[in-house]
């Protein structure tokens, strides 16, 4: 319909300018010219099929010239139309694919949730969308290889991002065995995924994918520390998919260093 009225509008162009003398309408012609052919290019554009794909960052090295938007990405025999984030948006540039949204109010993807293990999608419209608040695991999660991985946390509207470089065939390869697999983001990078109401315990310090699975207060993916000089009963996190009554966000309680809290976020997981 668009494309319609610029075309009508163009004609009326030149028609206007033939009432108004031979000179003006060949100008009016050349314009004409000029305004189909970026016409012409903008349609060709539009109209293109984009690569096919098995994840975001092969899509951008395929056709670099795509921006962010909702694609048909292939996960081994399925496919699925997923929001690619192309461009740095807080985690660098490049494709970044969706693997999960989670709200820390919620319970679906608390720590013993079967999810986990799993390989189930859960919600796949919700993987249409961008950073709102629309629970979702996508086929990513045992699918997508990957060499960073992207986590946010939404507070107070605003998302706050950290980045781990971690190659691994997928992320449930990193997290479904239980397995403690240590990171190096250190406490203060955790800590920004809230900003400054975060808090956490002094001791114990202990960070990446399973910390401490023997604990009470335990994540997914986090950081996890104690107000005892062990890690035994560990009271406080900052952390993806926790084991209590909150499934994202920070916990602390028992001496923290910035008092007790119990902040719930939504949660953002994505892959390159």
């Amino acid at each position: 319909m668009k494309t319609a009225f610029v075309f009508l509008g163009l004609l009326l162009m030149i028609v206007a300018a033939v009432a108004n003398g031979s000179g003006c309408c060949d100008h009016a012609i050349t314009m004409f010219e000029k305004k189909m052919e970026t016409l012409v290019m903008e349609l060709k554009s539009s109209c293109r099929t984009p690569p096919v794909a098995s994840s975001c960052q092969e899509l951008h090295k395929k056709d670099p010239s795509l921006h962010s938007g909702v694609y048909e990405l292939v996960f081994g025999l399925q496919k699925l139309p997923v929001y690619c984030h192309i461009g740095n948006f807080g985690c660098g540039d490049g494709g970044w694919t969706p693997v999960m949204k989670i709200d820390g109010k919620k319970l679906t993807f608390v720590y013993d949730s079967g999810f986990w293990s799993n390989k189930t999608v859960f919600n796949s419209e919700g993987g249409m969308t961008g950073f709102d608040q629309k629970e979702t695991m996508l086929p990513s999660y045992w699918s997508t290889p990957l060499s960073k991985i992207c986590l946010g946390m939404m507070i107070h509207g605003k998302v706050n991002y950290v980045v781990i470089n971690k190659s691994a065939s997928s992320l449930h390869s990193l997290i479904a065995d239980g397995v403690y697999r240590a990171t190096s983001l250190g406490r203060d990078k955790w800590k920004s995924l809230i900003g400054s109401e975060a808090s956490l315990q002094r001791n114990c310090n202990k960070e990446g994918f399973n910390p401490v699975p023997e604990t009470w207060r335990k994540t997914r993916i986090g950081y996890v520390a104690n107000q005892e000089n062990n890690c035994d009963t560990c009271d406080s996190y900052v952390g993806f998919d926790s084991k209590g009554d909150m499934s994202c966000g920070n916990y602390a309680s028992y001496d923290a260093d910035n008092g007790d809290r119990r902040t719930t976020t939504m949660g953002y997981i994505l892959v390159q």
